[in-house]
């Protein structure tokens, strides 16, 4: 067994339970995590300088999973009987993330990571089939602005525009509030050359229910992908199926390059690290009005009389369907 003298770093492009996928160097290497990766080794503070410090302790590092999609690495690389294999050894500094919560039974909620240093948030939701469920679109948005992140929004399966009428109104308290849209069809490639130019260049992660239409965008974007797609099976109230069953991150042959998140179908999406207190400035449309109520700061925006938000929502410049979402959220934080 040949082990390489220092330490090689990549990036996560794939992972399943216990395995990760790290390209380096124009190679795929099959990795393992280290053991040390799940502890914190605390060292005495007297003389932190010193180069024969002695471990005090070790503390376990609170995770669901201390690797993400998109994570820059460092590992150690095994060449044995021509297969790649490696251990990641360290997580390096992430530029950014997408989080959730990740509640596990019996314990508190620990952060999943979504997707590590991503440009890009692309939420799909389909105009029907399923049904568009747009308070979840807003819970990505929240999250999307907590981490600083931009977003485009991908509306698929435009070919049943007929079975929802009420899409654009729908949609415009989005547009309003600034965020781009781009509709796209899948089956026609209507809007497929405006979202490969809007992806040029950048790392993003797709986030969206269970029949969306993920995969069959990743395969208008990129054929060669060679995903499979299977027919969305309606299963009880009417949830898809999806084929993804892990995380994984795809090369795009753009000019430019770019590089492209799919993840498994996500049915609820609760905030991390969110306080109800910051929950307004993450709603762009709202944002301006906080500080203005008869209460500053201290108003929830509910039932306190002089309330700038509310003022603005009867004036019909916040959408009320918006206000609505906000309450929702902040009721939870």
């Amino acid at each position: 067994m040949n082990t390489n003298d220092q330490d090689d770093t990549g990036v996560v492009f794939r992972k399943t339970t216990g395995r990760y996928t790290v390209h380096a160097n124009g190679r795929d290497i099959d990795c393992v995590l280290s053991s040390l990766i799940h502890k914190q080794l605390i060292y005495p503070t007297a003389d932190p300088t010193s180069a024969r410090r002695k471990v005090q302790a070790v503390r376990e590092l609170e995770h669901v999973d201390p690797i993400a999609i998109g994570d820059r690495v460092r590992f150690i690389h095994f060449a044995e009987a021509g297969q790649n294999r490696g251990t990641i050894t360290e997580v390096l500094p992430r530029l950014s993330k997408l989080s959730r919560p990740a509640p596990v039974p019996g314990q508190r909620v620990f952060e999943q990571v979504i997707a590590s240093n991503v440009d890009l948030v692309l939420p799909v939701f389909a105009v029907a089939d399923p049904t568009p469920k747009w308070g979840l679109l807003d819970r990505y948005l929240v999250s999307a602005e907590s981490s600083k992140l931009p977003v485009l929004i991908l509306i698929t399966k435009l070919d049943l525009a007929w079975r929802n009428p009420d899409l654009d109104s729908d949609l415009e308290a989005y547009r309003r509030a600034g965020y781009p849209i781009q509709m796209v069809s899948a089956n026609t490639g209507e809007g497929v050359a405006e979202l490969k130019q809007a992806l040029r260049g950048k790392t993003s992660v797709l986030v969206g229910k269970s029949g969306v239409g993920k995969t069959s965008l990743l395969n208008a974007i990129q054929p060669c992908l060679g995903l499979r797609v299977k027919e969305v099976s309606k299963g009880e109230q009417g949830k898809g199926r999806h084929t993804t069953t892990h995380l994984e991150m795809f090369e795009l042959n753009l000019d430019g390059g770019g590089a492209i998140v799919d993840t498994p179908g996500i049915r609820e999406f609760g905030l991390w690290e969110v306080s109800g207190e910051e929950l307004a400035y993450l709603f762009p449309e709202m944002a301006g009005y906080v500080g203005r109520c008869r209460f500053g700061l201290s108003c929830k925006h509910d039932v306190e009389p002089g309330c700038a938000i509310r003022t603005a929502v009867v004036a019909g410049e916040i959408s009320p369907h918006r206000y609505k979402s906000y309450m929702n959220l902040r009721r939870e934080l």
